[in-house]
């Protein structure tokens, strides 16, 4: 009877020290579970306490609520909520840049509209019966600005020119019927073209208006592919997926906590921040040469304030035009004699007799027009100028702020002297120092391997045209036009995709905005043609 008693009372001890045990290590895993079933994943197979934990391959192997599937479940989760975040942060940017390009173009367009208003109403009386004859070439002149801006495959300085080519034929046959006949052939016209920039029948106000023109549609069309490009770029860098060991690097950051069964605490900030400085190592790279795109578009969008400014070279269009009609007037008598001098013995017959015939003079006159801008004008431009400046100036260290932007957020917060956050194996303080931007400052990076000998592709290509868009606007401030076209899908292989002139890649339409055509402009206006 006491050798039974002795028995129960060390079965009974040995019981209660087993629970005791127990009670220290198998800890209830109900929050897991309410954590789990609320991400809307199912509970079968989940664990009513914790369990040992050799089983998992990303998080710490000691006892745990998660079995291995969960893991896989919930490392495949927290991947795509970081892409997520990724492509949000992507399309915020992208919506400040549609809307710089919106609010550009809508004021660039308005202004360039006036213009042409203010031409047909102020012709009427400054041109009298030659404006309607020729209201049409001057309608087709502003028809092809459009263009231009819009990205077509038009030369600015080859168009300008033949405008005024046509208009002189058209004004010669109206004002002098004597040559009329002369003119029809296309012999004499040939020659007569070569004799303009001699003669200079509408005296400076072509290669007047040329310059202004240059100066202000080259900025304006660069600027707008400008907003563009950086769109384009930031919507193809957000869609690179997350490598192997960042996936890894992410679901211990994020869901291993909850593994652990320390939910409720959140990552140490440098801790969460080396985890995303090494996921986004690429795209930190994109850094110097984004910076360099956004510096060189508030020169551009500043030079759009230099005098003379953008409204006052738009409305001098109308001006110099009547300008040139008038000096053509007043000296129409002299201009027919010396082209008919240079070009009389390749007209038709009768050419050389109308040398000597007195010019008969037209009853209209012609009034060149002043434009006078408004105080609001003024105004209107510097605030369009302003508030593209802010906004650029805002996204301008994106790239570099991203893993940091992202660490704010509720995926991970706290003080990285803090003893109550989770460092990636327990809730304690995180001691690695913080890692630097880019790939190569990953080398050392404690919480993703990265092989920095191998920068991902998209990426580099993306950077690729932000260094072709940075020069296109550089040239741009100097009024110089480059070929410009994407190379965004030519840039790797056998040599094939990268060009041999300076500035050259294949076009594509923007990501927002109106459609484009491919430009293919001569990188030197006609003097260094020639």
């Amino acid at each position: 009877m006491d050798l039974t008693l002795v028995t129960l009372l060390v079965c009974l001890i040995a019981v209660c020290l087993s629970a005791d045990n127990t009670g220290v290590k198998a800890r209830s895993c109900a929050d897991v579970r309410q954590f789990y079933s609320g991400k809307g994943f199912t509970l079968n197979g989940v664990p009513q306490s914790e369990i040992s934990g050799e089983h998992l391959r990303v998080c710490p192997q000691g006892y745990t609520c998660c079995t291995s599937a969960m893991e896989e479940t919930l490392s495949n989760l927290s991947r795509r909520e970081l892409e997520g975040l990724v492509r949000e942060a992507g399309r915020s940017v992208q919506a400040s840049l549609n809307a710089q390009y919106r609010s550009f173009d809508t004021y660039f367009l308005e202004l360039l509209n006036g213009s042409e208003r203010w031409l047909e109403e102020a012709f009427v009386k400054a041109l009298g019966t030659l404006y309607g004859p020729n209201a049409g070439i001057l309608r087709e002149l502003y028809a092809e600005l459009r263009r231009y801006y819009r990205g077509a495959a038009l030369n600015l300085d080859e168009a300008l020119d033949e405008f005024w080519t046509r208009l002189l034929e058209r004004l010669l046959k109206a004002s002098e019927p004597a040559v009329a006949a002369s003119l029809v052939s296309d012999e004499f016209l040939e020659c007569a073209s070569k004799q303009t920039e001699t003669l200079r029948p509408f005296g400076d106000a072509p290669r007047d208006l040329k310059s202004r023109l240059a100066r202000v549609f080259v900025a304006a069309r660069a600027f707008v592919q400008g907003l563009n490009v950086a769109g384009e770029v930031v919507r193809k860098v957000s869609q690179v997926p997350l490598s192997p060991e960042c996936n890894r690097a992410i679901m211990r950051l994020v869901y291993c906590p909850h593994c652990r069964g320390l939910g409720s605490i959140k990552p140490c900030s440098n801790y969460c921040r080396n985890v995303m400085k090494g996921c986004l190592a690429n795209q930190a790279d994109l850094d110097t040469e984004w910076q360099n795109l956004v510096d060189t578009m508030l020169q551009v969008a500043f030079s759009f304030g230099a005098e003379p400014s953008m409204d006052v070279v738009l409305h001098s269009i109308p001006v110099r035009i009547s300008e040139a009609v008038l000096h053509l007037q007043e000296n129409m008598e002299h201009y027919i004699s010396k082209v008919l001098q240079a070009c009389g013995d390749r007209g038709e017959e009768g050419t050389q007799s109308s040398v000597s015939e007195e010019p008969k003079k037209k009853e209209s006159t012609v009034t060149a027009l002043e434009y006078k801008p408004s105080s609001s004008a003024a105004v209107r431009l510097e605030v369009q100028v302003t508030d593209v400046s802010s906004k650029l100036k805002e996204m301008q260290l994106y790239w570099v702020q991203l893993p940091w932007a992202l660490c704010n957020s509720k995926a991970a917060s706290g003080s990285s002297g803090d003893d109550d956050c989770w460092n990636g194996v327990t809730k304690a303080r995180y001691l690695p120092e913080l890692m630097g931007d880019g790939l190569a400052n990953q080398i050392n990076n404690p919480e993703v391997d990265i092989d920095i000998t191998k920068p991902d592709m998209t990426i580099r290509q993306q950077i690729m045209q932000l260094k072709i868009m940075s020069n296109r606007l550089k040239n741009a401030l100097d009024g110089n036009d480059v070929d410009f076209q994407d190379t965004s899908d030519d840039i790797s292989g056998s040599g094939s995709g990268m060009c041999s002139e300076k500035f050259c890649v294949r076009g594509r339409p923007p990501v927002f905005g109106p459609k484009l055509d491919t430009p293919k402009l001569d990188a030197y206006g006609p003097e260094n043609k020639r």
